[in-house]
């Protein structure tokens, strides 16, 4: 294992744990503990693009250019992810089955959308 994929591991490991257990914090009513659930997710948040950050030095990568097509590429992304999870809550949480299941697989097509926008269609 390369030694910027274990730091990438470690960190990405730490924020997640600490992005996660601020969600639960902030979305649990009964841990009455919102502020600082909404502390704790912003921490992880700021680890994970530190972890961005220090894979991409260490790999000798350039640095993420901002463009139209980087910025539409995350917002689909969030909206797919979004959707997909809209779609879940209405099956699994609020019995609303036929309209979860239209709305997730909206949201799954979106994801999908990433993956030619993102690699491209290459000639065979």
């Amino acid at each position: 294992m390369k030694k910027s994929s274990f730091v990438a591991m470690i960190l990405g490991t730490i924020g997640g744990i600490f992005f996660a257990l601020g969600m639960c914090m902030a979305l649990i009513p009964e841990w009455n503990a919102f502020q600082p659930g909404v502390v704790m997710g912003v921490i992880g948040a700021v680890i994970l693009l530190i972890m961005v950050l220090v894979w991409r030095k260490m790999e000798n990568k350039n640095p993420i250019h901002l463009s139209g097509k980087t910025i539409g590429t995350v917002l689909l992304g969030i909206i797919g992810a979004l959707t997909l999870g809209i779609g879940m809550c209405l099956t699994m949480v609020w019995s609303n089955m036929i309209a979860g299941i239209v709305i997730g697989l909206v949201g799954i097509i979106l994801l999908l959308c990433l993956i030619p926008l993102t690699k491209g269609f290459k000639e065979q």
